[in-house]
């Protein structure tokens, strides 16, 4: 592909086949998902498999969603951020809304920032 060089107005321009115009279109489009997906790929986060982000966006307590994803029972969770298992019973099904210092025990035990878990 040679293109047809064109000036106007002091400004030089190529043209080329439309066909060829929307090739490049689409190849930079792919160049950029490439490098957003090299990026997301080289970030320190943690990333979760579509299942987890369904049951989330469906709207499923994220303190469930993310404990049984980690493999832990209620028993373990709660052991291990320092409250009951029946609290944690309540927080999972939406009966209490938990303080900020619980809610931070139980992102910490989940390995978590508060904002994951947070409503």
């Amino acid at each position: 592909m040679k293109p047809e060089i064109i000036e106007r107005k002091g400004k030089r321009f190529a043209v080329v086949p439309l066909r060829h115009f929307e090739q490049l279109r689409q190849d930079a489009q792919m160049l950029e998902d490439i490098r957003a997906y090299d990026a997301a790929k080289s970030r320190k986060e943690e990333s979760f498999p579509a299942q987890i982000a369904d049951r989330l966006v469906d709207g499923e307590n994220p303190i469930r969603v993310f404990r049984e994803y980690r493999g832990l029972t209620q028993q373990q969770l709660a052991k291990t951020a320092d409250i009951a298992r029946p609290y944690l019973a309540e927080l999972e099904a939406g009966k209490k809304e938990g303080s900020v210092s619980v809610l931070k025990r139980i992102a910490a035990a989940l390995k978590l920032e508060l904002d994951d878990i947070a409503r």
